[in-house]
């Protein structure tokens, strides 16, 4: 009975520019180097868009960005349909008064019904966004204990 499709969102603040902020996030062919549990990323261009294959502890996943507007906006989402989970994220940085209000929202999918179960009531549709925004905040020196629900 659980839905297919959710939508779940976390911010927080990080004392840097958008402008150092936006440089590392949409930099993603270095992101094994800041990210926690990502061991390599391989970029390619097809059809003048950027792709790129994350390897994981969540596996190997084909992603894409979908909008790149620097400082302000970056949107990847996977692109795999064969896997059991998909969607994009928006991630949407804003002057703040601190440094950099940066926000995360996953419009996710669960297609497999037990896979939906575990994701839901075990995993938690908040697991990688949470992984991300630690990992992000590590890297600049900081914590991610502002990272908030939204």
């Amino acid at each position: 009975l659980l839905p297919k499709g959710h939508r779940v969102s976390r911010a927080m603040v990080l004392k840097r520019t958008p402008e150092e902020v936006f440089a590392v996030v949409s930099d993603v062919g270095n992101g094994a180097t800041w990210r926690a549990g990502v061991k390599s990323v391989a970029v390619s261009t097809v059809d003048g868009r950027l792709q790129y294959r994350e390897d994981s502890s969540d596996g190997v996943i084909n992603y894409e960005v979908m909008e790149s507007q620097p400082p302000t906006l970056f949107v990847t989402r996977i692109a795999d349909p064969d896997l059991p989970f998909g969607g994009t994220w928006t991630i949407r940085l804003q002057p703040a008064p601190q440094g950099t209000n940066i926000s995360i929202t996953e419009d996710g999918e669960v297609r497999n019904i037990v896979f939906r179960f575990v994701s839901r009531f075990i995993l938690g549709h908040t697991k990688s966004i949470d992984r991300y925004l630690t990992s992000l905040a590590a890297k600049f020196g900081e914590t991610a204990d502002a990272t908030i629900p939204r």
